[in-house]
């Protein structure tokens, strides 16, 4: 995984960063039997403030940190500024924070752990998965949902889309695994052109080594995750959980309690089950151009 902080690049950004120091702060943590709440009171904060910083999920203060290594005992010279380097740079800011006046916090959250991700798998029953999205069907979606938009905010969603994108196209791509259910490839969004495009984008997508998709048919009848799409994000780390996301209207839930990431990895092991093999894929795309074309 990489660490470099160049502010453009797809893989950068502060969440990797903040992480990893996360990570290795609980380890120090708990290698000396201090609880959250303590660790908080030394830096004039709660307990849940210290597990957000654990999971890397709020930006660190060098002041804090210098603290906290105190406290765990962290006195030798190189190591200590080893972590407080690893501070500082987790607090430079994401590729994506050019588009914080469009994207909720909560999504910028996801942003990092997906660019940060060995592995994304994926289930999705309305729409075709973001990474995988042409930029006319991404208009189409993005147009739904804000109808009320300039042209030059849509333009910059779409833009926020495909800049997205391109962590499937850099020399470490993670692995994507997308299961999609079939009712989101007869959901005419944006028309038959439009479909027709995304479904072909679908089946070039479909060939590259490091993107697995499956399709759930309508004849598997109900199935494991019917509730809702959501994402499990795993990391090269084998320190760190792995994290499941289930976003909302107005809001996103993180899960990595490993009784709650079990729960999803089940569903999504049932879902993969379900659908039909990777092989088919292809196949099924075809058909479903045919359809498209006829109706265009």
């Amino acid at each position: 995984m990489s660490t470099g902080t160049q502010e453009e690049a797809p893989n950068s950004g502060p969440t990797v960063l903040r992480i990893l120091l996360g990570a290795q702060l609980r380890r120090l943590r708990e290698g000396k039997g201090i609880t959250r709440e303590d660790a908080g009171y030394e830096i004039r904060a709660s307990g849940s403030k210290i597990s957000r910083m654990e999971l890397g999920r709020v930006s660190f203060k060098e002041r804090d940190v210098a603290d906290l290594l105190s406290m765990y005992g962290v006195g030798d010279p190189v190591e200590r500024e080893a972590l407080l380097s690893l501070a500082r740079q987790a607090n430079n800011p994401g590729w994506w924070h050019h588009f914080g006046d469009i994207m909720p916090s909560w999504f910028q959250s996801y942003l990092g752990l997906e660019a940060a991700a060995s592995l994304i798998r994926t289930y999705e029953i309305q729409f075709v998965p973001g990474l995988l999205q042409t930029p006319e069907y991404a208009r189409a979606v993005i147009m739904l949902g804000h109808a009320g938009a300039t042209g030059d905010e849509i333009d910059r969603r779409v833009e926020l889309r495909r800049q997205r994108q391109q962590l499937l196209e850099r020399p470490d791509p993670p692995q994507l695994w997308a299961v999609i259910d079939e009712a989101v490839l007869r959901r005419p969004i944006g028309g038959a052109d439009v479909m027709r495009g995304q479904i072909e984008a679908l089946i070039e997508a479909s060939k590259r080594p490091n993107i697995r998709l499956q399709i759930i048919p309508f004849h598997a009848g109900g199935h494991a995750a019917a509730g809702g799409p959501f994402a499990i994000l795993r990391f090269p780390e084998p320190e760190l959980p792995d994290v499941v996301y289930v976003e909302q209207l107005t809001s996103a839930i993180y899960l990595d309690k490993r009784d709650d990431v079990d729960h999803y990895a089940i569903a999504m092991e049932r879902v993969c089950i379900d659908a039909e093999p990777p092989n088919h894929t292809q196949d099924i795309l075809g058909k479903l151009l045919h359809e498209v074309g006829r109706l265009g």
